[in-house]
């Protein structure tokens, strides 16, 4: 996904990117390497197009409308327009196309733009499981977002991309509490009562404005619980989906792959496609956060550290299957994102007057800068409802409004 809003926060806070280290990337079906990177894009290129005709070419084609038409938002968002839902967002972007992507599956879009069933068996289906965990029956603007961050311009911060977001608090002189449970209720007149339990003990503030930077649905466990509103409400429908990471440092075993000799396997990341005999989703090999000037990728005949997605905790027989030996393994299980389903309905911004939240933008798109896209709006929206400016929300044909602006 583009990254304009977090790329403008990094010399603010003084960060830097991390310096890219090369690596290829490979296919696996279960049986053998069906797709593979070479040192050669006109080659790879030919590939593409041999086994699978011009679907990458009406794929590329359809991701940069896409993504032309979401640009838009920088604009709007530049100017001071904000919208009140996430469906108001998304149709002043694209209008009803891209509200109808929340609700239809990305591989019927795709069958409908002419993209043959194998390219996205053996390429967008790997995309989407190792970003989302998920296969091609998630909404087709979520697959947009995901196959818009599965592009070669990637980067990360030096130091840890958590550096972001640590450092965007330290610009803010936030106040932070770093409590374990938090009880929203309505207050005297139309404030928010919140009490908070931290390691000090129990506390409780008044707030005119609240916002809601976390999932509410009930796999998460927010933590978070409200109480005295009319109507009640508490928890939104639907769940998120369980992700594990396993951290290993230790040698691959190539010749799962088709490699016997290590030193004849090239790929620094293998994906997969939907093969129910797959415990994994993707393995590839990680590098530190910190890149030293004579820094080099392990090789495969050398110990390394890997990442490992799975849908599953991986037991000690699938651990040895992927790798020959290993010297520690580090496992994290979470609620990584939104378990999608066409059928699902996008969550409120508004859960009630001066009571936001951010997350339900993750239901059309889990990525980074969409919580940043989200925020803003929140925070202009924020505004608006507060000194009562409802020409800044909800504007229809936007695109001529700021044009006849100018």
């Amino acid at each position: 996904m583009l990254v304009l809003r977090v790329v403008l926060c990094l010399p603010k806070q003084g960060l830097k990117y991390r310096r890219n280290v090369a690596g290829k990337m490979a296919v696996f079906n279960g049986e053998e390497v069906i797709l593979e990177e070479t040192d050669w894009y006109l080659l790879d290129l030919f590939r593409l197009w041999w086994r699978y005709g011009i679907s990458f070419i009406r794929l590329q084609m359809w991701v940069e409308e896409i993504m032309e038409k979401f640009m838009r938002i920088y604009k709007y968002q530049a100017h001071g327009y904000a919208f009140s839902s996430v469906e108001e967002l998304l149709d002043s972007l694209g209008g009803s196309g891209f509200i109808n992507m929340t609700r239809r599956p990305l591989s019927d879009s795709l069958l409908e733009l002419g993209v043959s069933q194998r390219f996205i068996d053996e390429v967008i289906a790997p995309v989407m499981r190792i970003n989302y965990g998920q296969n091609v029956s998630i909404p087709a603007f979520v697959g947009a977002v995901s196959l818009a961050g599965a592009q070669n311009n990637l980067w990360a911060v030096e130091g840890g991309n958590k550096l972001v977001c640590s450092g965007l608090l330290k610009m803010a002189s936030a106040n932070l509490l770093e409590a374990q449970s938090f009880f929203c209720n309505t207050g005297e007149g139309l404030q928010y009562q919140l009490s908070f339990t931290t390691a000090t003990g129990t506390a409780s503030e008044l707030y005119d404005i609240v916002v809601l930077a976390t999932p509410l649905q009930a796999s998460v466990g927010s933590g978070v619980q409200f109480q005295g509103f009319t109507p009640p409400f508490d928890e939104l429908p639907g769940s998120y989906h369980s992700t594990v990471a396993t951290i290993v440092h230790g040698y691959l075993n190539t010749s799962f792959f088709g490699f016997p000799d290590p030193r004849l396997f090239p790929f620094a990341s293998v994906l997969t496609t939907d093969t129910p005999d797959l415990f994994f989703n993707s393995v590839a090999s990680v590098c530190p956060v910190n890149i030293s000037a004579g820094f080099r990728r392990k090789q495969p005949q050398e110990a390394g550290v890997y990442k490992v997605f799975s849908p599953q905790l991986l037991e000690k027989t699938q651990l040895k299957t992927l790798f020959r030996s290993y010297y520690s393994v580090q496992v994290t299980e979470w609620q990584a994102y939104p378990r999608y389903s066409s059928s699902q309905r996008l969550p409120p911004v508004e859960l009630h007057p001066n009571l936001y939240y951010l997350n339900g933008i993750e239901w059309a798109g889990s990525a980074m800068e969409m919580s940043s896209v989200a925020a803003k709006n929140i925070a202009l929206l924020a505004y608006h409802r507060w000194n009562r400016q409802t020409d800044m929300v909800d504007q229809r044909d936007l695109v001529h409004r700021i044009k006849t602006e100018l």
